[in-house]
């Protein structure tokens, strides 16, 4: 009587197994197929230390023309990993505006680590829940960090096609105003560049007061990009801009950046410059 207990329990098992795992893979398939005939190609910001998910909320303003509008979803993610979500995306919008922000925003490379692999997860859930490949990434200040980080740790071309991506004042050698005193992240996103996508276009935008810093990024600071992009990605394009709002907390609202934005990622969609997954 045993013996038949455990075989008819053994078969029920195999049962609910099997149903579980008939779902899961009708599951996968609808989702990797939703993936597949995507056209969305949404636009990922993620602010620097100190800052929240509203920081781009200037900026996002002064893209969203009359003309040319999108919708704005923004992701907070906590300490423990979790997704808090706010905003709505239509499923007809083919470039919505995604801002990744982060509970602990505070500075310095241990952080930036964290942060980037918050980025992963969150990513992952982006995937999952609006479905696409391709996107196109801002970072402003250590949100650059965050994005170098991030392309060299966990991004995964068999996932993604991140097309383009834009940093503002980004710190790539962190404080420091030589080249020749390479900090240790600096020397480490050199020696994992190989990682980087090779499709990738990189533009990276400095700003300058005095054309020496932006009030608290060193113009060589920024400069030290090239060092971890060049000649291993698609291009990378180094701009300086200065005059009115090129401080660096003011980078992101100043009209010569909204208008790269607008001509380089905005626009990105119509010169094909993005890849369909295979």
């Amino acid at each position: 009587m045993r013996n038949k207990l455990i075989i008819l329990s053994s078969f029920i098992l195999l049962i609910v197994i099997g149903i579980f795992s008939h779902s899961w893979v009708v599951h996968t398939r609808t989702t990797q197929s939703k993936i597949q005939t995507s056209h969305m190609s949404p636009i990922i910001l993620i602010p620097g230390s100190s800052a929240s998910v509203n920081r781009f909320d200037s900026l996002l303003t002064k893209l969203n023309t009359k003309s040319q509008r999108h919708d704005i979803s923004k992701v907070w993610v906590t300490k423990d990993g979790k997704l808090v979500y706010s905003g709505k995306i239509r499923s007809s919008d083919e470039q919505p505006f995604i801002v990744v922000g982060f509970q602990n925003n505070a500075d310095g490379y241990d952080n930036i680590k964290k942060q980037a692999k918050w980025l992963n997860t969150a990513l992952i859930d982006l995937q999952d829940r609006y479905h696409f490949h391709n996107f196109q990434g801002i970072g402003h200040s250590n949100g650059g960090l965050i994005w170098t980080r991030y392309l060299e740790n966990y991004y995964s071309s068999d996932s993604f096609n991140m097309a383009t991506l834009m940093t503002l004042g980004t710190p790539f050698n962190f404080s420091e105003s030589s080249s020749q005193r390479r900090t240790v992240m600096l020397k480490d996103f050199i020696e994992k560049n190989t990682k980087l996508p090779s499709n990738l276009v990189m533009y990276s935008i400095a700003g300058t007061e005095d054309y020496t810093d932006d009030g608290i990024v060193p113009v060589q600071s920024v400069l030290a990009g090239k060092y971890i992009f060049q000649k291993h990605v698609k291009s990378y394009t180094q701009i300086t801009v200065s005059g009115d709002d090129a401080q660096h907390s003011s980078l992101p609202e100043n009209t010569e950046v909204v208008k790269l934005i607008q001509e380089h990622i905005l626009k990105e969609n119509t010169n094909n410059n993005f890849r369909k997954p295979q």
